[in-house]
């Protein structure tokens, strides 16, 4: 008999996600829903804004990649109107992008998915001796794991323990079937972790110094950026690249030598070596770092197909609301009636919510007994994410598909680190179709930056000697309607902005950001998105211990947008929607 598991919140993520699965007998996953629970509605409030606001409205849709969405606004107006941006703005963007995906890549693993993979209590019974010398088979350099530094980073967690509380660990499914890691690599990944705290400091400065703060740089603009005084400081520039080159020893030394050590242990665990049903994958071009040289590649690869890369036609992309909490209404452009189950083009996309409630059931609880509780209405409508596909056919995006799509490109960069990866763990490259993989796939996009990123940084210094252009003028005719895009990879995967402008004012604004395309529900042919396609045929070790859920969803690194308040010019609010949440876990 099928019983139903409920896991609302997923913690650990930016935003409110809940996962419902339905298991059979023997503990698999037969089906899965992915449900985002909050409405985000920051199209809406950009509509009727001067262009050139739409970047700074579009990059508080998220607290976490401020940048990418403040970056994409901007660039889509800029689209729009046809100004071409000077080069050193261009090469600039790369840097405060490089600095962008560092930040998210490094915390990412160690904060968000790194308990996932190391068990904390395992840590605390480890011999650091032991450890230390263990750390040398995964690099020549380890970082932050000599024998002292890991007695006293096991101390400090000890102490936790003793007053009866693990802090920031608290709460985990520590002792888990599925940990493979032995108690001295659990010593090693906790001391990167707490690590990690320092570095990601210096990641954020990296933005800060070409971008004002962060959170929410402030110095682009319509045309290019306004930070023209820092990068002609040379002082400035060299500390850019001082903690450049700081972040980067942590990917080296810390980071990727864990997902050597992660691939090691981890290929003989079953449910983590699945976790990636759906093998279709798309990307875009991104990093900059020359004239016409990126490091990230554009393509879209389909059935797992390596050797038959395709080109995007960013035509073919649409979105359903079949399953989500909106409604299309109207007409198309020729004049026939929208249908409910019908995709709209971004640049026609609605963003009208249409909730229609949850429904009382019984799902398995901590106890392990069936509870009262609420339940999606999965035969209708579920989801505040739309359904993004690519020609009809739901798409994975993000650095497993940035992986996926260089190496069918023949990405030189990234064909040396993914081979030098899987070469090094004695994994395959089907092995990369995985939770595993996904995983390893933030790591190598890593690397890739940190071995070449620099380039950009050498192209702008040699660009200014003749060359000190940083922004285009802005110029709009109001009698006009224009319509533009912004589409790139950040870094959790494909992220495109779709702006319509009539009157000198946004006439229409979508967002189709990466954790749309992977968290979206099923659409009206019952195809499953990626997060839901991950889960199926997962076995669950224990029930009341759903680690295998988590695992799986957090190798997406879902960034579920934070929910908005609407309101009209006079303070009123629009609308009130109240979702009903089922019982907090993990």
């Amino acid at each position: 008999m099928s019983k139903r598991i409920v896991v609302d919140p997923i913690t650990r993520i930016e935003g409110h996600l809940r996962i419902e699965v339905v298991v059979d007998d023997n503990n698999v996953i037969t089906d899965a829903f992915s449900s985002s629970t909050l409405w985000r509605g920051l199209e809406t409030i950009i509509k009727g804004r001067d262009p050139r606001d739409a970047g700074f409205i579009a990059g508080r849709i998220c607290g976490v990649c401020t940048y990418s969405h403040y970056k994409a606004g901007i660039t889509a107006v800029e689209n729009a109107l046809g100004i071409e941006i000077p080069y050193n703005a261009k090469l600039v963007r790369t840097l405060m992008n490089l600095a962008l995906f560092f930040h998210d890549h490094i915390v990412h693993f160690y904060t968000l998915h790194g308990l996932d993979w190391c068990d904390i209590i395992s840590a605390l019974s480890a011999n650091p001796a032991k450890a230390a010398k263990l750390a040398f088979d995964y690099t020549d350099t380890p970082l932050a794991a000599g024998e002292n530094e890991l007695k006293l980073v096991q101390q400090r967690v000890k102490d936790f323990a003793g007053k009866g509380s693990l802090g920031p660990f608290a709460n985990g499914y520590w002792g888990h079937s599925t940990y493979r890691f032995t108690p001295e690599q659990n010593l090693i990944v906790l001391s990167h972790y707490l690590k990690l705290l320092e570095i990601q400091r210096e990641a954020a400065k990296m933005m800060a110094i070409f971008g004002a703060k962060q959170p929410h740089p402030q110095s682009l603009t319509v045309g290019g950026i306004t930070s023209i005084m820092d990068i002609l400081d040379p002082t400035r520039l060299a500390e850019y690249k001082f903690k450049f080159e700081t972040v980067a020893d942590f990917v080296n030394r810390a980071y990727y030598p864990d997902l050597i050590m992660a691939g090691m242990e981890y290929s003989k665990e079953p449910s983590v070596i699945a976790g990636c049903n759906l093998k279709n994958f798309l990307s875009f071009q991104e990093m900059q770092v020359g004239y016409n040289e990126y490091l990230l590649d554009s393509g879209y690869v389909l059935d797992g197909n390596i050797n038959n890369p395709q080109e995007v036609n960013l035509d073919l992309i649409a979105e359903e609301v079949t399953h989500s909490w909106y409604k299309y209404e109207g007409k198309h452009s020729d004049g026939k009636e929208i249908k409910p189950t019908d995709a709209l083009h971004p640049y026609d996309g609605q963003t009208t919510p249409d909730y229609i409630g949850m429904q009382d059931g019984m799902s398995i609880g901590p106890s392990g007994k069936d509870e009262k509780t609420k339940l999606l209405k999965t035969d209708s409508k579920y989801s505040w994410i739309k359904s993004p596909r690519y020609d009809g056919k739901p798409m994975e995006v993000g650095p497993l598909a940035s992986i996926v799509v260089g190496l069918a490109k023949k990405n030189p960069h990234i064909q040396e680190a993914a081979e030098a990866f899987l070469k090094r763990t004695g994994l395959s490259t089907e092995h990369l179709f995985s939770t595993l993989g996904r995983t390893a796939a933030r790591g190598l996009e890593a690397k890739v930056l940190a071995e070449y990123g620099l380039k950009a940084f050498d192209e702008l210094v040699k660009n200014l000697k003749t060359d000190t252009t940083t922004c285009a003028p802005y110029v709009i005719d109001n009698n006009k309607d224009y319509k533009g895009y912004y589409i790139g990879n950040v870094p959790r995967g494909m992220l495109s902005h779709w702006v319509r402008i009539s009157g000198g004012k946004v006439s229409n604004y979508q967002a189709v950001v990466p954790s749309t395309w992977n968290a979206g529900p099923r659409d009206s042919k019952g195809q499953k998105g990626p997060y839901e396609m991950s889960l199926i045929g997962t076995k669950i070790a224990n029930l009341t211990q759903p680690l295998e859920i988590i695992r799986h969803i957090h190798s997406f690194d879902p960034c579920i947008a934070c929910a908005v308040h609407v309101m009209d010019t006079k303070g009123n609010e629009l609308g009130e929607y109240k979702v009903e949440p089922a019982f907090a876990r993990f």
